[in-house]
């Protein structure tokens, strides 16, 4: 019989819950959440469990959710998630922090050959054997009251995280693995990856490489401007101003209005709302002093003899990652290859787990230390002859 979930809509309630929930050192974590029409998302639901309980807790009907906070916050404590960065952003916004430790278990699928990047529902069925409902994954959380059908779907994805976590934790110590995700799961509570700094976005657009110079500077200042407005409204960034028009309008450089207008997709209405700051924002960008300009790193293409090193450097990986039953591109793709016989050695490759799997391997065999031979239609790895 299906363990029934508690609905959390009371402070007494919630009191409670974090009573049980203390009394484990661990306990799984899921949120329901809507941004479609805002910057920040907007809480609508968090369901937790653990060997004792399954809960669903109303945000929108709590006056604070400070007792479970203060379990999220508690360092003795284990946050058990899957595919953890969105849920982890949702707290960082309620308090400029983010919940630790935690442990995710998509990062602990990669480690464990159980896929790569995959998703909650494909990693049950491949460890317990359980088919999911899916009818509820585009509900519209905020709406109340919820049905039963929503709160089953909701409390199933902490209900059966339990039993993968502790699947997981065991496989993981069974092969002696268990410290190895330590530095992914500090990387993940890291705050920086959680701030949004508005001299920074311009980072994330698609299509910077086609702009050069002055141009960049351009689109630093009105990207800026654009997570600043979003911000402030509470509004998504596409809505302030696509991102397509934000690149045109740094190759462009308009310096009046007249100018502005031509500018494919860009509307009426918004010209006349901020076409003032939009061209501030470029003319500081275009005042910026050469020195300041930001950069596009270009990648340099390898010599012919330097690519087939790559090559060989790949199949090295492929048969390390072979022998731990990994997918390689898990561990490392060609780039950060190229990046290592490049002379990069702060590389994610060379750091933690990877590194244990293939990239001291990897960086022997760069070093002359190790050599590929193939013995029986197989490739093997030896100590080089003399090393």
């Amino acid at each position: 019989m299906t363990e029934t979930a508690l609905y959390i809509d009371t402070p007494e309630g919630l009191e409670s819950l974090c009573a049980q929930l203390r009394r484990h050192h661990w306990f799984t974590l899921d949120t329901e959440f809507l941004r479609e029409k805002t910057y920040r998302p907007r809480l609508c639901l968090l369901q937790v469990a653990n060997p004792e309980v399954i809960a669903c807790i109303d945000p929108l009907a709590l006056p604070t959710l400070e007792p479970l906070l203060e379990l999220l916050f508690d360092p003795a404590i284990t946050k058990v998630l899957h595919a953890a960065h969105q849920d982890l952003e949702i707290f960082f916004e309620m308090r400029g922090a983010v919940p630790a430790p935690i442990f995710d278990t998509q990062i602990a699928a990669t480690l464990l050959g159980q896929g790569e990047q995959v998703g909650y529902g494909a990693l049950v069925k491949g460890v317990l054997g359980v088919e999911l409902e899916k009818g509820h994954a585009r509900a519209d959380w905020c709406l109340r009251p919820l049905d039963a059908a929503q709160l089953a779907y909701a409390a199933d994805d902490v209900r059966y995280l339990r039993d993968v976590y502790l699947s997981q934790l065991t496989t993981l110590r069974e092969l002696g693995r268990e410290g190895w995700l330590a530095a992914d799961f500090a990387e993940m509570v890291d705050i920086a990856r959680y701030s949004n700094p508005p001299q920074l976005a311009w980072q994330r657009l698609k299509g910077t490489n086609r702009l050069r110079g002055a141009q960049l500077a351009v689109l630093q200042q009105l990207a800026a401007w654009r997570e600043e407005q979003a911000q402030q409204s509470d509004r998504p960034r596409r809505w302030v101003l696509k991102d397509e028009i934000l690149l045109d309008l740094a190759r462009h450089m308009p310096q009046e209005r007249d100018a502005m207008q031509r500018i494919r997709g860009l509307e009426e209405g918004t010209v006349a709302r901020h076409g003032k700051a939009l061209l501030q924002a470029i003319r500081e960008g275009r005042a910026m002093p050469r020195e300041q300009w930001p950069e596009v790193k270009q990648g340099a293409r390898l010599p012919a003899e330097q690519e087939a090193l790559v090559d060989v450097m790949m199949a090295l990986l492929r048969e390390r990652c072979r022998e731990q039953a990994i997918s390689p591109s898990a561990v490392a793709g060609r780039r950060e290859l190229e990046k290592l016989i490049m002379g990069e050695r702060d590389l994610p490759l060379l750091h933690g787990w990877r590194a244990v799997i293939a990239g001291k391997s990897l960086l022997a065999l760069l070093q002359g230390e190790l050599s590929l031979t193939v013995s029986n239609g197989r490739l093997t790895v030896q100590p080089a002859s003399g090393g």
